[in-house]
């Protein structure tokens, strides 16, 4: 018999690949304004202009889905399809905890489990832009499930 918590991972690798089902625009729309809500902070005090005038590329081959990130004059823009200087690839649970902070975003790269390919240097920079977020840019409700759901699948 499965516990509570896989049996809720089992179900997130059943639900999750059914993001990449969703039209593009509709994950752009959505992903572009939570970002720029969620890190507007960071965004107005110059935190992410590394990216201005370049592309991230971010990948979650277990979800099939990959987006390209730049900084434009109006917050952080997503994108199908762009030349990426950077790419960052990991499955979906890495990811997790990654913003959860459950996991040292140095130890998921040195064990591979999240890879940085093309321009490392940028994506050094962005990793420990990422790794100084402080979780209280994020909306109370968001952090606290991002956190429990990262304890969650940190303790599996």
């Amino acid at each position: 018999m499965l516990s509570p918590k896989k049996w809720v991972l089992k179900g997130a690798d059943r639900l999750l690949p059914l993001v990449g089902k969703v039209p593009f625009v509709v994950q752009r729309l959505a992903l572009q304004q939570a970002l720029n809500r969620c890190l507007a902070e960071p965004l107005r005090d110059g935190g992410f202009d590394v990216l201005r005038g370049r592309w991230l590329c971010l990948r979650v081959p277990d979800l099939k889905l990959c987006w390209y990130l730049t900084l434009a004059r109006d917050g952080l823009r997503i994108a199908e399809r762009a030349e990426a200087q950077v790419t960052i690839s990991g499955n979906w649970r890495e990811f997790l905890l990654l913003a959860s902070r459950q996991e040292d975003p140095d130890t998921l790269f040195f064990r591979r489990r999240l890879v940085i390919e093309g321009d490392t240097e940028l994506g050094l920079a962005l990793k420990n832009l990422i790794d100084s977020l402080d979780p209280d840019v994020l909306p109370p409700w968001l952090w606290r499930n991002l956190e429990r759901a990262g304890k969650g699948l940190a303790t599996v």
